[in-house]
């Protein structure tokens, strides 16, 4: 009776001898075998717009409640890596904004004022209260090469207050960094 080699040799020298091979012919010289990581996009975040539907609209505390919405999701964004962050400075968003909700509703005319700046995304956003209980954060998220929306985002905020506000605006920068992860 013939005795065999064992199959453990030959896996072996096939696995050692497919290795070289790939080292020396496959794989490109000085290429990093881990993929590339995707640079962060830039963004820019524009000053969210009031659309107060109450018996008593854009009272003062609302108003101020609105001009804190894009620096506490820049400040949300930041905290979750997003270090690109494109400003847009005021006389270049009235230029570009025709009305009250104008850029919301023409994503076009948003991705062109992000892409003049050098932002790869644009995050457009109103604070839509039509309760005195409760309000929306709405923003659309545009890109900017594009024009197109690549994702609609919704966060409830309950109540009137700085803390209620803050985290519904981290909760909205979680939606977009999430967004982000996926597209």
């Amino acid at each position: 009776m013939r005795t065999r080699k064992p199959r453990g040799d030959r896996t072996t020298a096939l696995a050692l001898i497919c290795t070289a091979l790939w080292l020396l012919w496959i794989a490109p010289a000085g290429a990093d075998p881990a993929p590339a990581q995707a640079a962060a996009p830039a963004i820019a975040v524009l000053d969210f717009e009031l659309n107060d539907l109450t018996l008593l609209p854009g009272t003062p505390e609302e108003l101020a409640r609105t001009a804190s919405l894009r620096p506490l999701v820049e400040q949300g964004l930041k905290a979750q890596g997003s270090d690109q962050l494109v400003s847009i400075d005021a006389a270049a968003l009235a230029q570009a904004n025709v009305g009250v909700g104008y850029l919301y509703d023409h994503p076009e005319a948003a991705a062109a004022l992000g892409r003049a700046r050098g932002a790869d995304l644009v995050l457009v956003g109103r604070l839509h209260k039509p309760s005195f209980l409760f309000a929306y954060l709405m923003a659309r998220l545009v890109d900017s090469r594009t024009g197109t929306v690549v994702r609609d985002l919704v966060v409830e905020a309950k109540g009137q207050t700085g803390p209620a506000t803050a985290r519904a605006a981290a909760r909205l920068a979680e939606q977009v960094r999430e967004t982000l992860a996926r597209h």
